[in-house]
């Protein structure tokens, strides 16, 4: 069904943790204090009707809920022991350790090459052009679209096919060295070649990050992640190991959304 769960998941405290998480937008409860840890070394898959809190929750891990005028967030919301709503915490910094993929692909106006080195210009993690060519290199290599582009890193990034768009966003999101990626419906707008290289992709970049997907596809979930938690009118309903989730659910909603009775 999908690859076994890397050990190092395994070890020591959850990555991400959620305890008694909130979020109102205006009079709106979207999000019903939500308990969920997330792992190192795993793909979790966030999945549920349309409207259930999933993408609520995904954007509450990199506080994209604060764009939001009228967002209230309460509760707990930790990564590395650390809360994240924290006053002093410095979101800039945040967000470059908590990457995010949408579901449109979003490339900038600019080349191949400058797509992926505006993270690190703009952190100042390349001492030099040499360094920062390094940088954009290997982060295209690791989203797996080096062998497509290296002769053409001087074309616009908009110019590419959506699979090739996506994944040029993933390489823009590895360049800043994060350690989380959160992934918004990343195939949505894919054909079916491009979303099979994307979740090839996700299987091998999940040993060096902690991923996080909302997927309205149950059969994505089955196939790239290794836990899933399962969302309705705002509330976590059940997580577990994804493939216990889906043939043995011990919950009667979660039971009835994975045998399509409703969705």
């Amino acid at each position: 069904m999908n690859s076994p769960v890397n050990p190092r998941a395994i070890e020591g405290r959850a990555k991400i943790s959620a305890r008694g998480l909130n979020v109102h937008y205006a009079e709106k409860h979207a999000l019903h204090s939500v308990d969920l840890d997330i792992h190192s070394g795993e793909v979790t898959a966030l999945i549920g009707p349309s409207g259930c809190g999933k993408s609520t929750f995904l954007r509450c891990i990199n506080r994209m809920n604060d764009m939001v005028e009228t967002a209230r967030v309460s509760g707990r919301l930790t990564i590395d022991g650390a809360d994240i709503y924290d006053r002093g915490l410095d979101v800039v910094q945040l967000r470059a350790r908590v990457g995010m993929v949408f579901q449109k692909p979003n490339p900038f106006p600019k080349s191949i090459y400058d797509n992926v080195a505006y993270g690190p210009r703009i952190h100042g993690l390349a001492r030099d052009q040499e360094e920062l060519d390094e940088i954009v290199m290997t982060s295209l290599e690791k989203a797996g679209l080096l062998g497509e582009v290296k002769d053409r890193l001087t074309e616009s990034g908009t110019g590419l096919s959506g699979g090739q768009q996506q994944r040029l966003c993933i390489a823009r999101a590895i360049a800043v060295g994060p350690e989380v990626i959160l992934m918004d419906e990343p195939c949505s707008a894919l054909d079916p070649i491009a979303t099979a290289k994307v979740e090839e992709l996700i299987d091998e970049l999940r040993d060096n990050y902690t991923i996080v997907i909302v997927t309205h596809s149950m059969q994505q979930a089955a196939r790239v992640s290794q836990r899933t938690a399962f969302f309705h009118l705002g509330k976590l309903i059940e997580v577990g190991d994804t493939e216990q989730i889906f043939t043995n659910p011990q919950q009667p909603l979660t039971q009835g959304y994975i045998t399509g009775r409703f969705g």
